[in-house]
């Protein structure tokens, strides 16, 4: 729809037209999700276009102009010292390589405008097919002119047929740079699942298979630390599970017997035996990789602005073309001819076809300079509409680490005493809660002994010894079940904070409790308040419990939060807003958030967040840091406005030149000569380039 910061370079992936292929002896079910043809790509006003390897092409095409570009005649004048020696074999030589140019290089776009076609929605692949075309078959058509017959000199525009196609495959190979995100995407979703798993017997032996040969109803053997290879339902063992890379879900979720479990969430604790319930196809995971190749395509339809121009401006020159055509026909088929070819090669978009890639190349190194990867395009003609950011909790607004926000002893110890038992207990965890206790152990008392014979208890919390005494830290449930009595008010208001709340008890007798939460990351508020005064709706969607997400809205001022949510329920949120009317960014850093950033106008992701996440985004937050939303948000407005402009230096001069090409003023003697239309081009191509380099970071918010 996730990116992380060392996947970064993966963006400069190239469009190749075999299958992305990969490992399909382990997941061949996963797998076919993954295998996308280039001829899924979406390319201009929704169409498919098989666009093969655009780099590979550009290089190659480049090597074949460079005779052209050195022989053929430029805008018109001959180059009377090359063409001294054998005009003819000069203008043979152009010949075959503007033949090679128009169909190697110029395949993509003649396949392009023949989809269009079809569609009855001519764009710009259609306006490029038809000025490489006429201008290739009207430089066969003037070499025949000048050599074989006895009529006047007939401009040859293979030199324009050249330059056309090198600059519409550099622009369109720019653009592509960024389309591949769905792929990788998959891949990263599809790596979650481990290569093998531990199958379980009918006599309990155990034997290690492929997790692509799992088949429903089998039993599978899952150690503390390794990654559940299957969905299933637990069987045997109680444990915890960590689901937040699959539902957002910070905190360890506790499974006992009967309990669903989901392919690719960690076991943390002890052995557990799950029945397979699920796998290939019908597996959640990849249920939810569906989400994000549909919301990928989806999204990836949408029409550009230089489509939207293209299609206007090729319905023009086609139609003051043909009116030129009949109206210079009296005069001679020769005239009308030209008059016709000067219309058609003067509409050529070669300003319109760079006229936003180089834009959008100016505002990406602006964007690198200030912490955004902007990968899509569409993304910042999109920004304009923008309603509402819809914005995932743990790890976007808070940094998804934990830290100890109270202690509360009992009168039988001290505060100090309280900390010291609990760090002595959970340093011989790797919990990021038992983490964040020992971390703040060890700078407010220094270095903690750990305790001795410690062990954890599967769904509770750890036991062990200190100084030749039992002790054990638990959770609520577990003092509710075995009637030990526990201050359950403090506990309840410190849980309705968003808290994770510990109890340390020895002899079944409380000592103390432990309240740990996330913390808000500093930017956040800036963020929340950024969006407000630009009349945003913020809105939080998260899979964390709802008083969390309660209690991380009221801090931030967020009215619209939802809490509890699964990656179906995400999309279908993002769905609904957009049903009614709204258009939003959707910004987060899981697993669970990649449909929903793929299904959104924008998707936005945290860089410090998981690579499938990264790899369903169209902006990435290498800093992670969520106020950069509002430097995007900046970015693209004056983006936008350079395209805007571009876009009518790239294409309004036809306003003139279309009509003056046409001999509309033939009765003051002013007639458009081709070569002046070739230089008027020329002209619009370089002030596009200066303008595009006009674009600075000033205005970005700071």
């Amino acid at each position: 729809m996730t990116m992380k910061n060392n996947q970064h370079n993966e963006m400069e992936h190239e469009m190749n037209h075999e299958q992305m292929k990969m490992d399909h002896t382990d997941m061949d079910g996963m797998h076919d999700h993954m295998n996308m043809d280039s001829d899924d790509m979406m390319m201009h006003g929704g169409h498919m276009m098989h666009m093969g390897n655009l780099k590979q092409k550009f290089w190659i095409s480049v090597i074949l102009a460079i005779p052209v570009l050195f022989l053929a005649p430029i805008m018109g004048l001959e180059r009377p010292i090359i063409n001294a020696g054998n005009p003819l074999l000069v203008g043979i030589i152009v010949l075959m390589f503007d033949a090679a140019l128009y169909f190697y290089g110029g395949e993509p776009f003649l396949k392009g405008a023949k989809s269009e076609l079809q569609s009855k929605e001519p764009a710009m692949m259609t306006l490029i097919a038809l000025g490489i075309s006429v201008s290739f078959f009207y430089s066969i058509y003037s070499f025949i002119a000048n050599n074989f017959t006895h009529a006047d000199h007939v401009m040859d525009f293979s030199f324009e047929l050249a330059t056309l196609i090198l600059i519409m495959l550099l622009g369109h190979w720019i653009e592509m740079n960024a389309v591949m995100g769905a792929g990788n995407a998959l891949e990263k979703m599809a790596a979650l699942l481990p290569k093998t798993a531990h199958l379980v017997a009918d006599d309990g032996q155990t034997t290690e298979v492929a997790v692509s040969e799992l088949k429903v109803g089998q039993s599978v053997k899952v150690n503390a630390g390794e990654s559940i290879p299957a969905d299933g339902e637990i069987t045997e063992g109680t444990t915890t599970v960590n689901e937040s890379l699959i539902t957002g879900e910070s905190e360890a979720v506790e499974k006992n017997n009967g309990d669903k479990v989901i392919g690719g969430a960690t076991n943390n604790d002890g052995t557990i035996v799950v029945k397979v319930t699920g796998t290939g196809d019908s597996s959640y995971l990849s249920q939810v990789m569906d989400m994000v190749k549909n919301a990928q395509q989806s999204k990836s339809s949408a029409e550009s602005k230089a489509d939207m121009v293209a299609r206007y401006l090729f319905y023009a020159a086609t139609g003051v073309g043909l009116i030129a055509f009949f109206a210079w026909l009296p005069q001679g088929l020769p005239v009308a001819l030209n008059r016709l070819v000067t219309v058609l090669v003067i509409a050529c978009p070669h300003a319109l076809g760079v006229a936003i890639p180089l834009v959008v190349a100016r505002s990406t190194s602006i964007g690198a300079q200030n912490g955004l990867l902007i990968r899509n395009r569409q993304a910042i003609e999109a920004s304009q509409k923008i309603t509402h950011v819809l914005l995932d909790k743990t790890g976007t607004l808070t940094e998804g680490q934990f830290k100890v926000n109270a202690l509360v002893p009992t009168t039988d110890v001290t505060k100090d005493e309280l900390l010291r038992d609990l760090s002595a207990l959970e340093s011989n965890s790797n919990h990021p809660l038992a983490q964040a206790i020992v971390s703040y152990a060890n700078d407010v008392l220094g270095k903690v002994d750990s305790a001795s014979d410690a062990k954890n208890i599967p769904g509770v919390g750890i036991t062990g010894k200190i100084n030749g005494e039992e002790f054990t830290i638990v959770n609520a449930k577990y003092l509710v079940e075995h009637q030990i009595q526990f201050d359950e008010s403090a506990a309840d208001e410190w849980a309705t904070k968003g808290n994770s709340v510990s109890f340390l008890i020895k002899q079944d007798k409380v000592l103390g409790m432990v309240a740990e939460g996330d913390t808000i990351k500093p930017g956040a508020q800036k963020l929340i308040d950024g969006l407000k005064k630009r009349g945003i709706t913020p809105v939080m969607l998260t899979g964390d419990n709802p008083k969390s997400a309660a209690h991380v809205a009221e801090i931030l001022g967020i009215t619209e939060f939802v809490g509890g949510l699964l990656p179906e329920d995400k999309q279908s949120k993002v769905a609904e807003y957009q049903a009614n009317g709204n258009h939003v960014i959707m910004v987060g850093d899981g697993v669970n958030d990649a449909p929903s950033l793929a299904a959104a106008e924008i998707g936005i992701a945290i860089g410090a967040g998981t690579d499938v996440a990264i790899d369903s985004a169209d902006v990435i937050l290498v800093k992670s840091e969520p106020s950069d939303i509002l430097r995007f948000l900046d970015l693209a407005k004056i983006t936008n406005r350079k395209m805007v402009q571009n876009l009518w230096w790239g294409a309004g001069y036809n306003i003139v030149a279309i009509p003056l090409a046409a001999g509309v003023l033939a009765f003051a003697g002013i007639i458009l000569d081709p070569a002046v239309g070739a230089i008027l081009m020329a002209l619009s191509t370089v002030v596009v380039a200066i303008n595009a380099m006009g674009l600075t970071a000033n205005k970005i918010n700071n």
